[in-house]
């Protein structure tokens, strides 16, 4: 037996569960750059063009898709991590310009990145990154993959 799949991934991307999917949209196309791919009432398909290999979609969280036994909207738990160049002028942008609710302030990692986290629509986090040189206790923990 192999654990290997039999055919090609063609693509993979997080489907959030949300109590308001137009105000999901309007805060992932307003503060963090998506475009919308595909659009109706209980589901939002979203891209970035600048890296169009990323998607998220966004699905009302009480549609028949969804299987009845889990149909609950999110409710924390979910982390989203979003790899920048410059964090610094991120936060500035996200938090001190556009006022969105900062969670874990602006802050150097040893383990290798300098980062802050913030508060998107229901209950899920978004931490912005900026990938450093990590400390020499952390440095060994990494492979060369």
């Amino acid at each position: 037996m192999t654990n290997s799949p039999t055919t090609k991934l063609g693509g993979f991307y997080p489907v959030l569960a949300s109590r308001d999917v137009a105000a999901s949209h309007d805060f992932y196309t307003r503060h963090l750059g998506f475009d919308a791919t595909f659009e109706s009432d209980w589901y939002v398909s979203l891209r970035r063009p600048d890296t169009p290999q990323y998607e998220l979609a966004l699905l009302d969280h009480t549609h028949p898709t969804v299987p009845e036994g889990h149909r609950a909207a999110l409710q924390g738990g979910l982390l989203l991590n979003f790899e920048v160049d410059d964090v610094d002028s991120e936060h500035q942008r996200l938090v001190g310009e556009a006022g969105l609710t900062e969670l874990l302030p602006l802050r150097t990692e040893e383990f290798g990145q300098r980062h802050f986290i913030i508060a998107a629509p229901d209950g899920v986090l978004i931490d912005v990154i900026t990938v450093i040189p990590p400390s020499e206790e952390y440095a060994s923990q990494y492979t060369n993959t």
